[in-house]
């Protein structure tokens, strides 16, 4: 996965305005589709543990896997006395051989998909250790808006460039990849998954410096962003599209 090495880049976002609005919007579209009692989660590409550490505040019996030891070195770091937490130190390419199909109630897989260049393996992946019924919440880098964050940065050059493909470089110097919603739910269609609801995330403040500081008006800007997050037209050209998929019946 192309994302190995840019841990310590990654690492400076954390807690910044940009990081903030992502981790804190994905909890509150996730949270309306998980149930209230104890399930079994899955977090694949888990980083420093943000949402693992959620899911687990909640009750959840969580399994974080990343190929980075250093990011799940923080996240072992924020579990609380109560939290059932266990982390697996893998890459995602190695689901199939480390979990059982059908093992877990809810996957996350967040931020992740933009670095495989073929994301069908991975989908399928994902899918397969679903429980019947089960959910996958999906974090991709949304393909129909590619070329927002450049134009909004002046950046007239990159924001051509975008319209002619899926590939861009992102913040942390790692060329990734972007997907398209409608081509995306196709893809996991064929995988036996139906998308229930999707949101964007980082409507209005996708735009702003890398290490922009945490407003004073944070809580509007959250109200902001999350109504944008679910309405039309705002959410089809948010950053990031969030997708909440469960598996078919029948």
């Amino acid at each position: 996965m192309r994302f190995s090495g840019a841990e310590d880049r990654w690492r400076e976002g954390l807690g910044t305005l940009r990081d903030v609005v992502r981790q804190d919007l994905v909890t509150r579209q996730l949270a309306e589709h998980l149930p209230a009692t104890p399930c079994r989660v899955l977090d694949v590409g888990s980083g420093q543990g943000t949402q693992a550490l959620r899911m687990a505040a909640r009750g959840h019996h969580v399994t974080a896997l990343d190929a980075s030891r250093e990011l799940l070195g923080l996240l072992e770091a924020g579990i609380q006395p109560g939290m059932r937490v266990r982390t697996v130190h893998a890459e995602a390419e190695r689901l199939g051989e480390l979990f059982e199909p059908g093992g877990f109630d809810a996957v996350l897989c967040h931020g992740v998909l933009m670095y495989f260049d073929d994301p069908d393996p991975l989908l399928a992946a994902l899918a397969q250790r679903l429980a019947p019924g089960g959910l996958l919440s999906l974090l991709v880098r949304n393909g129909d808006a590619l070329a927002m964050r450049p134009g909004l940065t002046r950046d007239w050059t990159g924001a051509l460039r975008a319209f002619e493909g899926m590939g861009y470089r992102n913040r942390l110097g790692v060329d990734a990849r972007a997907d398209r919603l409608d081509e995306l739910t196709e893809r996991l269609g064929a995988q036996g998954l139906e998308v229930r609801q999707w949101y964007g995330v980082r409507v209005f403040s996708d735009a702003v410096p890398k290490d922009e500081p945490v407003p004073d008006d944070l809580y509007d800007l959250l109200a902001a962003e999350e109504k944008a997050g679910r309405t039309d037209p705002y959410r089809r050209v948010a950053a990031l599209t969030h997708l909440i998929c469960q598996v078919r019946h029948g």
